[in-house]
């Protein structure tokens, strides 16, 4: 996954965010208003200023000793009633403290600094500029820092096994949050959290080196922070919905409308306001997509399969929580062939490998078709994996990229063919057409001129040719890379027995 970095540095932190601002006017504020599905006129009481601006320029209304003896006794209340909810069981008290605003901003910034995917994480913004999904003077790191701060609404450290709450917030308005976190704890309690977050993968925590060994698990932790979440947040909904007598899954309406809401933000979110559609999507994944997989869970075999048995038999593709029938039934796709990228790359120092799954080609269709062509498209997705890389030769030249996928048919396949040549124009601000000679064809039609495309085409941009070739359901595309290597990419993916190049 492109942004699995990203994905693994959140799971370390493990913060409720994205979602909180726009909660209350969802749910309501136990007046009613939830039953209806009608907002809530109660406004978030957590928030922070906006980038930039003086932390201290509005006084803050600070939770005075006797409120926060109320908090922390909510607290069992509160346990108990996730217990009930998800059938986890309590095994001993949880600790909690009342945190100040200048320690969740260290405890950000720390865990940002020694985070061991610090390295990576940076080649993931450099591989996600490439395929054009962020600006490409994007600074990634300072807006995890700035969006985690002015979002953050109580945490679970699953280090100290401490549920943190914050001094700054209303009592009343942090309850619902820790039914989010004390989930969390419940989860950590009976399958520690932080062990099973890593998966099935041997890779040594300290190498962050990318190998292709890295594209089977590479969305194991996407899917699995899916469950993490997609179970609290069911949590988080029962309690706020409790007063009405009713629960997440008696109330769609509101489902619905909270999670359209996450994508959105508010006047108090102004960096997650304003960010890429690409991070929007990526940042409110686990908790949309999750909420629906819990759900759907709940639905074919209640709590026990929908809670204790994602755990013990959890998800490992994007795939399975956005279409929760995959799960169910088992589906196994072949996995695409794995080309031999030590050979093949052998002029190139690999910058990063991985899947690209069906999320992955979710945001890429929204950012250059639309919304409605990305949910046309993403379920038809039969697998894929990238390769980035710098020439050994030139460590000043652009990125090298390699993209393979499969598709459910060769007319789909054609169509996400299409939708990616058009993002070309996007992209790059140069785009000639070259023909079969290699030279720049004049009558080349444009790259965004095209519903669908079989066959083999290439551009010439600013940063070198750009090829997509299309060999019935299955595609190669290659970007930056020089020529030689292109052409052992493509004899090694689609040997010379096999059938030629369909012309175009």
């Amino acid at each position: 996954m492109v942004a699995q970095p990203l994905r693994r540095w959140l799971c370390e932190l493990a913060l409720l965010v994205f979602f909180v601002g726009t909660l209350w006017g969802q749910t309501g504020s136990g007046d009613g208003a939830a039953s209806q599905g009608q907002p809530s006129q109660t406004q978030p009481a957590h928030s922070q200023p906006a980038a930039g601006d003086d932390a201290h320029a509005t006084p803050e209304t600070i939770v005075s000793p006797k409120e926060g003896k109320e908090l922390f006794r909510s607290v069992d209340e509160i346990l108990r009633f996730a217990s009930q909810d998800t059938d986890l069981p309590i095994k001993h008290e949880v600790k909690r403290r009342l945190a100040k605003r200048d320690e969740v901003q260290s405890y950000i910034e720390k865990n940002m600094k020694e985070d061991k995917d610090a390295k990576r994480l940076e080649r993931s913004s450099q591989v996600l500029k490439k395929f054009g999904l962020l600006p490409h003077n994007f600074d990634l790191s300072a807006f995890l820092v700035t969006m985690l701060r002015e979002q953050v609404a109580g945490y679970y450290d699953v280090k100290t096994k401490t549920v943190n709450l914050l001094n700054w917030v209303d009592v009343e308005q942090q309850k619902p949050v820790l039914a989010h976190e004390l989930t969390h704890a419940l989860q950590d309690q009976s399958f520690s959290i932080e062990k099973w977050m890593k998966g099935t993968s041997e890779k040594d925590d300290k190498n962050v080196d990318p190998t292709p060994a890295d594209i089977e698990t590479d969305e194991e932790t996407s899917a699995r922070q899916a469950v993490v979440e997609g179970q609290a947040m069911v949590v988080l909904l029962d309690y706020s919905l409790a007063p009405t007598g009713k629960n997440m899954l008696e109330s769609p309406q509101i489902v619905e409308a909270l999670k359209q809401s996450m994508l959105v933000g508010t006047a108090d979110s102004p960096a997650f306001s304003q960010a890429p559609i690409f991070l929007k999507e990526e940042l409110t994944f686990p908790y949309r997509y999750g909420l629906d997989f819990t759900a759907a869970l709940l639905q074919a075999g209640g709590k026990e399969l929908a809670y204790a048995g994602a755990f013990k038999d959890p998800p490992k593709t994007t795939r399975e929580i956005m279409e929760p029938r995959t799960y169910l039934t088992h589906e196994r796709i072949q996995p695409v062939k794995l080309i031999d990228m030590e050979k093949d790359f052998k002029g190139y120092d690999a910058f990063d490998i991985g899947a690209m799954g069906e999320f992955d080609v979710d945001v890429l269709v929204e950012q250059y078709a639309g919304r409605d062509e990305a949910g046309a498209i993403y379920p038809e997705w039969r697998g894929g994996y990238y390769f980035a890389g710098k020439p050994k030769k030139d460590k000043s030249a652009p990125i090298g990229l390699l993209y393979i996928s499969r598709w459910s048919s060769p007319a789909k396949a054609a169509e996400f063919a299409a939708v990616y040549a058009a993002s070309l124009a996007k992209r790059y601000q140069k785009r000639q057409g070259l023909g079969a000679d290699g030279k720049v064809a004049q009558d080349a039609p444009p790259a965004n001129s095209w519903r669908t495309l079989r066959g083999r085409h290439a551009w010439l941009t600013e940063e070198g040719v750009v090829m997509i070739e299309v060999r019935g359901d299955e595609i190669l595309i290659t970007e930056s890379l020089d020529d030689d290597t292109t052409k052992k990419v493509e004899a090694d993916f689609w040997p010379e027995e096999n059938a030629a190049p369909a012309k175009p």
